[in-house]
């Protein structure tokens, strides 16, 4: 097991004026099961980065120390995609230990006994493709614990899940018998509370703002929290609902979106909502039936700057349509080219609250924070039609209430909004019909 000690930690990227997390005191014991929450940009997976010894030091500046007492750590992070590296289940665990060099007649034993114990349901040769998201990730945990480390780091492991997937690695996660300290981050407090003994919540550039048992952390700090923008347990959204319909924008088959009106595809991982979402969206041809639109058929022949000023597309993993050093560029980059005015860049930094950041390094931002981001450069060329694939990922309840109000708004001012989502809440508060796959 391991011993956590942070004293006056803090770390600011490279070319950023303020800190990512500063001034955290923080001791956590042999075998502790945390959670550890804050608002979007408050630096809780640059403190786990730090604890897995993963900021290199020409990557920005450090203060005060970071004591690990134990074994190696282990660390699983918000998209298992990124994680697995081989094709077949087995090897992928194995890796860690391959790469360790541990003998090999000792690596089978502890890569089945890894498996059994995230209760991975094949063997051996399945290949990591045909995995649903949360078969992923519960064989990203095997590969985090099959070293036998002694601190456990889990970074939003079910961000990227539907509901099935996210009850699977929590209970994955419920189930684990490990000599191991845990130390889990996730936004949706609800689910992640059965989990853990203790609760640490960050205050952006300030340290940790409360400190306790899940019972007195919420008692003391719940209304203090919630105004922070973290997701206390049983909060209730008032619902924003249509009020006014248009004609219809984008069709396909059975499918018909109409100004002033919100979608919402639901279904499992892998069911083809993101496939569906790049189809409408005129990203891809579709491989049966036709897209049509109020602007003539087949968004996919036009070229990328009519569509760009038509249908605005959000995708899945923000990071991937980033292609600037700065956020301001970025924003700036579509209106440029479709020759709209540069006037809606910074009203868009001060809606999505990214002014502070306008200057930084998207690839720097946080999850939240980049998933802001990437909404604000779909609204910078003022489309008609907004594909949004899972808008309000790794947001606090802060901006996911903002978020949500301004998806209300843009649709009430009469655009076409098509939602990719497993968020039940965004869902029930802003979607005017659902269509799952």
């Amino acid at each position: 097991m391991s011993t956590v000690e942070l004293r006056g930690f803090g770390w600011r990227h490279a070319g950023r004026k303020a800190w990512a997390v500063r001034d955290v005191d923080l001791r956590i014991e042999h075998g502790e099961r945390v959670l550890l929450l804050g608002a979007s940009g408050a630096g809780k997976s640059t403190l786990l980065a730090a604890l897995a010894g993963l900021l290199a030091e020409d990557s920005g500046e450090q203060a005060g120390e970071v004591l690990i007492d134990g074994k190696d750590t282990g660390i699983v992070f918000q998209d298992p995609q990124t994680q697995l590296v081989m094709a077949r289940a087995g090897d992928d665990v194995a890796f860690g230990l391959e790469n360790r060099g541990v003998p090999r007649d000792e690596i089978w034993p502890r890569v089945r006994k890894a498996l059994d114990a995230v209760g991975f349901p094949y063997g051996l040769d399945r290949s990591t493709h045909a995995l649903s998201g949360g078969e992923q990730q519960r064989l990203a945990i095997a590969g985090a614990i099959v070293t036998d480390p002694g601190l456990l780091l889990l970074d939003e492991p079910t961000a990227n899940l539907d509901p099935a997937g996210a009850a699977l690695v929590h209970d994955t996660i419920a189930g684990l018998r490990l000599d191991a300290t845990l130390i889990l981050v996730e936004h949706r407090v609800a689910a992640a509370l059965p989990l853990v003994d203790r609760v640490v919540v960050l205050a952006a550039g300030e340290g940790v703002l409360a400190d306790g048992t899940p019972e007195k952390v919420f008692a003391t700090h719940g209304e203090e929290l919630a105004n922070a923008g973290v997701w206390i347990p049983d909060v209730e959204h008032a619902p924003r609902k249509a009020t006014k319909i248009g004609e219809v924008r984008v069709s396909r088959e059975d499918i018909a979106i109409h100004a002033g009106q919100a979608l919402a595809i639901t279904g499992a991982n892998g069911a083809g909502k993101t496939t569906l979402a790049l189809q409408l969206g005129g990203l891809t041809k579709p491989t049966g039936g036709r897209v049509q639109t109020w602007a003539g058929p087949d968004p996919h022949r036009w070229p990328a700057k009519v569509l760009a000023t038509r249908i605005g597309s959000v995708f899945q993993n923000p990071e991937h349509q980033f292609v600037t050093g700065r956020v301001r560029d970025e924003l700036a980059l579509g209106p440029r080219r479709t020759g709209r005015p540069l006037s809606i860049v910074d009203a868009l930094l001060e809606r999505l609250r990214l002014a502070p950041l306008a200057l930084a390094n998207p690839f720097t931002l946080s999850g939240g924070e980049q998933r802001r981001l990437s909404v604000a450069t779909a609204l910078a060329t003022a489309p008609e039609v907004l594909i949004l694939d899972e808008p309000t990922f790794g947001q606090d309840l802060r901006t996911w209430r903002e978020l949500v109000d301004l998806i209300a708004d843009l649709r009430d001012e009469g655009r076409a909004i098509v939602l990719v989502t497993h968020d039940a809440d965004l869902v029930e508060t802003v979607a005017d019909w659902r269509y799952p796959l």
